[in-house]
């Protein structure tokens, strides 16, 4: 085992301590399956994702103020044409220079207003970073992949082991996506 790697797990243990003491909580840890998470939707109601078993999960980041928030129309159209095979799931995050600064209400009401959309939405979380929600830890973990914008998306398969990911300039409509519907 080389020397650096030793030091750097020293390091991480102690940081990890320290995070656990002075904070009084420990950090968040990705759940071992996507179904044994519960969320928010923007309503403030839980939502259990083991209530998508045995569906395709398409779970995209989003942002009311960004260039390609354009995309919600795209979901949108997603959820209408192929909504049978795959549940598209829309996770509002301030993470890429805060254009999702809306509270949840403003959220859910911009998107029903200027796309129309009836798919799942969920309270504001993080996707990246000190703070990022165990979700995308369990997305990051299965794919070595973390959202490089708003808009990321990533396909997870019916039994909810295969995650594929998609950076954000992937449309929502793009054959890269639909065929694998």
């Amino acid at each position: 085992m080389s020397y650096k790697l030793v030091i750097a797990g020293v390091f991480t243990i102690f940081f990890l301590g320290l995070l656990t003491n002075f904070t009084g909580r420990k950090p968040p840890t990705a759940p071992d399956s996507i179904y044994d998470l519960t969320m928010k939707g923007l309503d403030g109601q839980d939502i259990s994702l083991s209530k998508y078993r045995g569906k395709k999960l398409l779970i995209v980041n989003t942002a009311s103020k960004c260039g390609k928030t354009p995309q919600y129309e795209g979901l949108q159209e997603l959820h209408r044409k192929f909504g049978d095979r795959v549940s598209v799931l829309g996770f509002p995050a301030n993470n890429f220079f805060w254009q999702e600064p809306g509270s949840n209400e403003e959220i859910a009401e911009f998107c029903k207003k200027n796309y129309g959309v009836d798919f799942q939405m969920f309270e504001k979380i993080s996707v990246k970073g000190g703070d990022q929600h165990p979700l995308y830890q369990w997305l990051e973990l299965k794919t070595g992949k973390h959202p490089d914008w708003n808009f990321g998306k990533y396909l997870v398969s019916e039994d909810g082991n295969t995650v594929v990911y998609f950076k954000s300039s992937v449309e929502p409509l793009d054959n890269e996506i639909v065929s694998k519907l």
